[in-house]
């Protein structure tokens, strides 16, 4: 095989897993907060649902970052991204902090943008369109969840209290509710597949382009990607995944079947609908952050079951200052190792 395919390979790998280390908090979160399953069984179904998202939809938004950003021509530009972006999303996982892993790759890409930027001064390398699309969908995606959040307790409340009225008998009711969580999480584990995967193999079919085994965008490829990503989301999430769903499970609010229900599907429905609907009108889906979309759906079943003083603020106040500062950090450590990439072994 060759050997610039192998280190594609491997470094696709290390990026999925340091991606599971932080994100696979994103879906398991409300199951494991609600106490509906424990942690290791949450992580199984969620393995099994992201490689099926991954599988059926992960090309979708692998479009965007292996040839939307900016262009990665070179095993250098591919180097660069990966480590760049895995030094961060690991130091945030070990410190378990809930960091966007999709800020880290646009920032890892977008550094080599603002590399090739500053040596060959234009800055038409890096394109702004597909950039601003991809920045308002991380203000859309959350404002969205919060909102379907808010609708959807109010919906579920009112079908619940009309059952109760009716003659239902609570623990059935009960039963009902956690088996609709358990469908709901399935759903956000695959529609999670289906979006992060990307950033875990989106730039790097640049590889498969310079080993020679194709040229361009190729489904085969992205398919065959998108496995790799999933089995290494998978790895992370259970190797060092506990650390941040222990965050946002238990340290942002308290979380029950019931509100957790609705965070849970709300959160599973922006994200499916930012990878879906976008390929439908531009061809590429939006790599939205899957962490703002849990982390808002959680903050906002806290703030419409138990108000401002239900949240702890001073959680949520450090998670929102990492978010801030991923994309810059990113860049830089990007940008700063392409350089020397390039000083050192002139590539």
């Amino acid at each position: 095989m060759d050997p610039i395919l192998v280190l594609g390979l491997m470094l696709s790998l290390y990026i999925a897993w340091a991606i599971g280390t932080n994100d696979a908090a994103n879906p398991t979160n409300i199951v494991v907060g609600s106490g509906v399953l424990t942690p290791k069984k949450a992580l199984t179904i969620f393995t099994i649902f992201v490689f099926l998202g991954s599988i059926a939809q992960g090309w979708m938004v692998s479009k965007t970052f292996g040839g939307g950003i900016t262009k990665i021509e070179s095993a250098a530009d591919a180097l660069t991204a990966t480590i760049s972006t895995g030094i961060w999303i690991t130091l945030a996982s070990l410190t378990g902090m809930p960091i966007s892993t999709t800020h880290s790759a646009v920032g890892g890409v977008l550094g080599i943008g603002l590399y090739k930027v500053i040596k060959l001064k234009s800055i038409e390398l890096i394109n702004w369109g597909v950039l601003s699309k991809v920045v308002i969908s991380w203000i859309t995606s959350p404002l969205s969840v919060l909102l379907l959040c808010f609708i959807f307790m109010r919906l579920f409340d009112a079908v619940i209290d009309r059952a109760l009225k009716r003659g239902v008998n609570p623990k059935t009711l009960d039963s009902y509710i956690k088996s609709a969580l358990i469908a709901s999480f399935a759903f956000s584990a695959y529609s999670f597949g289906a979006n992060d995967v990307s950033n875990a193999v989106g730039v790097y079919s640049v590889f498969t382009s310079l080993s020679g085994v194709v040229t361009g965008f190729n489904m085969q490829v992205a398919l065959t990607l998108s496995a790799i990503g999933a089995l290494g989301i998978a790895l992370g999430g259970f190797t060092l995944g506990h650390r941040v769903i222990n965050t946002i499970a238990y340290k942002i609010t308290r979380l029950d079947v019931r509100n957790g229900l609705s965070a849970q599907l709300s959160n599973a429905l922006v994200v499916w609908l930012f990878t879906t609907l976008p390929t439908l009108i531009w061809g590429y889906g939006m790599p939205i952050s899957t962490t703002h979309a849990a982390v808002t759906a959680v903050l906002g079943v806290g703030l419409g079951r138990y108000g401002v003083k239900g949240v702890d603020w001073g959680v949520v106040s450090k998670i929102v200052f990492m978010w801030l500062i991923t994309v810059p950090i990113t860049a830089l450590i990007s940008l700063i190792l392409r350089w020397v990439i390039y000083t050192v072994l002139n590539m």
